[in-house]
């Protein structure tokens, strides 16, 4: 009579659970791993067997079949060696079966029957808590893990040690969850001098969560104040921090020590980076634009990346997550990112600088154009920015500082929380805006009249809207007044033919 053992295997940033049925046949000695295994789970029967041995325990001299269901998924990765080890002792005797009830098992055997870390503890433990289930995990995963509220987790260092647990002869130890603290950053907003325009355009993006487009020629500071937008944003809570560690440790990218990451993620990919790099891979693990969840994603020299590149953002940016359809399967995984994005006004940077400008006309044109009008219209904030002349730099006092800002930029989001809102303002749907953003007579007859004089679209005179809002927010205003929608009008994009 085959014996179950209960895994599990990660999907994207999710867990998925695997039954490993484990039969022992009078027929001659092998090892047969059935259930639309690929390579490494097909290896793991010579890894199980040297581990099994190393462990003080016999391997049976039968034919073991074992089969991975449901038998039609493909299953990935060396994780599934600790539950068909287990599985197989269940079915010698070795251990008994019952101890095997109430179990999720997921780790990776050395010849030697030492357990090694996988990835995805965090998603694991968050199955093995919907399933009612004790999780045992090596002992380097099991940290992680630990960090699931209300999640069974025990940590193993050796198959000897989840043997002797099974037995009842020695207790596997409940690992200590790592220590969360903020991770202190080594950049500051007070080092940009000048830019006031700019600098106010990330405090709204931060209050908002408003995606910005930053135009200026090479050496205006884009970049520089791009990577000082998460250092002004709300500190993570508890919530949106296991989600972030979640995320990037089904990517592989955490220490074993590692705790819950605790600064907003900052991703500035390449732009030589392909659309998997960006949205996730055939292996279905998040790309970028995931790593970004409660963070920023900074697209620096935007014109130069892939337009099919770029074009992947689009759903995502509307629907705060990625849906992703490989030959592996579809997963989705969440994505709630701002979005900065720097260029220059054209090819060679210079135009509109005091340097001259080698560009024509069309070369302009075919440059600008390389962004299309629909990526564009999901952004709110669009800034111009130019050189500060070096003796300005030299004169000027270091600006406010991002603890300062950050104080502003959390009570106007907690503004937003007390008005019901599910979402930042930058994040409201249509209907939703219209509810949370009272305007008042003048501030109605100011956007009404942009609309025709300026021939917005609908969705550009919700883009005003949402600023507006966001800057009502910050001055602690209930109504949305004709001096925040003047202000957000200042934000519109300059970019010839975006609405």
């Amino acid at each position: 009579m085959a014996v179950r053992m209960t895994t599990a295997t990660l999907r994207g940033v999710e867990a998925t659970p695997v039954e490993v049925e484990v039969d022992l046949l009078r027929r001659l000695p092998g090892v047969c791993v059935v259930g639309l295994a690929a390579v490494a789970v097909r290896e793991a029967a010579e890894r199980v067997r040297s581990a099994i041995v190393a462990a003080g325990a016999e391997f049976p001299r039968k034919r073991v079949v074992i089969n991975l269901a449901p038998a039609g998924e493909r299953k990935e990765g060396a994780a599934f060696d600790l539950p068909m080890a287990l599985g197989i002792l269940a079915a010698d005797g070795s251990v008994p079966e019952g101890s095997l009830a109430g179990l999720l098992a997921v780790g990776e055997l050395s010849l030697g029957g030492r357990l090694r870390p996988v990835r995805g503890g965090i998603a694991l433990a968050t199955l093995a808590r919907a399933l009612d289930r004790t999780i045992i995990l090596p002992t380097a995963s099991a940290r992680q893990a630990a960090l699931v509220p209300g999640a069974r987790v025990l940590a193993a260092d050796h198959l000897s040690d989840v043997i002797a647990h099974l037995r009842g002869e020695r207790a596997l130890s409940v690992p200590p969850a790592p220590e969360v603290a903020p991770a202190p950053s080594d950049v500051d907003l007070a080092e940009v001098r000048g830019q006031a325009l700019a600098r106010r355009a990330l405090e709204l993006a931060a209050a908002g969560a408003h995606h910005v487009m930053m135009l200026g020629p090479p050496g205006c500071g884009k970049s520089m104040l791009a990577r000082r937008l998460p250092t002004i944003l709300p500190e993570l809570s508890f919530e949106e921090a296991l989600e972030v560690t979640r995320v990037h440790d089904a990517a592989g990218l955490l220490r074993d020590d590692a705790g819950l990451v605790g600064a907003r993620p900052f991703r500035a990919p390449h732009h030589s980076v392909t659309a998997a790099g960006l949205v996730g891979d055939r292996t279905l693990r998040p790309g970028e634009l995931g790593l970004a969840h409660h963070g920023v994603l900074f697209l620096d020299e935007a014109p130069e990346f892939a337009r099919h590149v770029l074009e992947v953002l689009r759903a995502p940016l509307e629907d705060r997550e990625v849906r992703l359809v490989r030959a592996e399967g579809a997963v989705h995984y969440p994505a709630a990112v701002t979005l900065v994005m720097a260029a220059n006004p054209c090819p060679c940077g210079m135009r509109g600088s005091p340097l001259p400008c080698r560009c024509s006309d069309g070369d302009v044109q075919r440059y600008v154009r390389r962004l299309s009008g629909p990526l564009l219209d999901r952004i709110d904030l669009h800034v111009d920015l130019q050189p500060v002349p070096a003796d300005t730099l030299l004169a000027s006092a270091p600006g406010e500082d991002s603890a300062t800002v950050r104080e502003r930029v959390q009570v106007a989001r907690s503004r937003q929380q007390a008005r019901g809102q599910a979402a930042p303002n930058g994040q409201l749907d249509q209907g939703e805006l219209v509810r949370r953003a009272p305007m008042s007579d003048a501030a109605r007859a100011t956007l009404h009249d942009a609309v025709r004089t300026l021939s917005m679209s609908g969705r550009g005179a919700a883009r005003v809207l949402r600023v507006a809002r966001t800057i009502a927010d910050l001055a602690d205003a209930e109504t949305v007044d004709r001096v925040h929608v003047v202000e957000a009008l200042g934000f519109r994009p300059a970019v010839e033919g975006v609405a």
